[in-house]
């Protein structure tokens, strides 16, 4: 057996596209609640966090590498402003429009079936509060 591994062994132990939009989901929601509950530094922290899981996307599967970069420029940089500005009123049209967004291009790369919406519930784990 030999010590060093294949590219067809690394690639088979990347995450798939379905484990790291799971992280983005759960970022995503977080970042919603963080901002309606006035947390922007927290909200700020799930956004790059949404950023972040994105960018290694477009690196394992560069099929949707231009798709990414496209969202991150133009919807998803309307968050990260109201975010920044601290403006919950610019926020919430931002984040919905960035959600539809990427709802239609689910439909566009045949995942359909994939409609994100923001759960009525709030994450139970964090202070949502204005952060300290």
């Amino acid at each position: 057996m030999a010590d060093e591994l294949t590219p067809e062994q690394i690639a088979a132990g990347l995450p798939g596209t379905g484990d790291l939009m799971v992280l983005v989901g759960d970022a995503w929601w977080r970042c919603a609640y963080a901002a309606g509950g006035g947390n922007w530094a927290l909200a700020a922290f799930y956004a790059r966090r949404v950023r972040s899981v994105q960018r290694r996307l477009a690196i394992i599967r560069p099929k949707y590498a231009e798709r990414l970069a496209s969202f991150e420029a133009t919807v998803l940089a309307g968050v990260f402003a109201a975010i920044e500005a601290q403006d919950r009123a610019a926020f919430d049209p931002a984040f919905a429009a960035a959600t539809d967004e990427a709802n239609r291009q689910h439909v566009e790369t045949g995942y359909g079936y994939i409609r994100w919406k923001l759960s009525d519930e709030t994450p139970k784990d964090l202070d949502l509060g204005p952060g300290r």
